[in-house]
């Protein structure tokens, strides 16, 4: 792991400090990725590391069940980005079944998060009106919203990125994750449980960082 995350450091380390909102949803668009994404910021920072590690680690990585994860060298990674000043101090990580088939096989298992600084839409959410023009209208879910009368959150406009961390979860550490349990299917089945991660209890997870000035 540790030639890893060297490698992804040497990578990752120019990446653009700050992402503003239409700029970089164009860019999406352009290159077919999950441009109509509500959450923009996090889509674009997986998009950047898929870009620069491509070539160096195999992208996407392993694929257990019915999960591929973002990206494998010596181990699987994950890519994740989270906002700094958020109410909840947690982060959903991926698949509980699939990552501890991760660490098994390779006896630990890496994610890559991006801890960013953001900005959010101004009262008349100008971002959030040109975001659904610029894909061709109000969602089905949108429009179900509209129809309840329940406002929708505040979209982010720009992300400033602060810090890279890089963290292992192994079979020791693996206890000091939460569980995001996720309801049920339409057809009445469960959805996979999801692993979280408290941001409170990141020492026993972080192996490196890089930080942005």
């Amino acid at each position: 792991m540790n030639e890893d995350i060297r490698l992804a450091k040497k990578q990752l380390k120019t990446l653009p400090k700050t992402c503003e909102g239409k700029k970089c949803v164009l860019e999406l668009k352009e290159a077919n990725y999950n441009w109509r994404q509500m959450e923009w910021w996090a889509f674009y920072f997986e998009y950047l590391c898929r870009s620069r590690l491509n070539g160096i680690f195999e992208i996407p990585g392993e694929k257990f069940g019915t999960v591929t994860f973002d990206a494998k060298r010596k181990v699987n990674w994950d890519f994740k980005a989270k906002a700094i000043k958020s109410d909840d101090h947690r982060a959903i990580l991926n698949d509980k079944s699939a990552m501890i088939q991760s660490i098994k096989a390779h006896g630990m298992h890496g994610i890559i998060i991006a801890m960013c600084d953001v900005e959010y839409n101004d009262v008349d959410r100008t971002f959030q009106k040109w975001h659904a023009e610029l894909k061709g209208g109000l969602s089905k879910y949108e429009k179900e919203r509209i129809s309840r009368t329940s406002l929708s959150r505040y979209r982010k406009t720009k992300a400033e990125l602060q810090e890279i961390l890089f963290l292992c979860v192994n079979a020791e550490n693996i206890k000091e994750l939460d569980t995001m349990r996720q309801g049920r299917n339409s057809n009445g089945k469960p959805r996979p449980e999801k692993f979280m991660l408290d941001f409170e209890k990141i020492e026993s997870f972080l192996q490196d960082k890089l930080t942005f000035k």
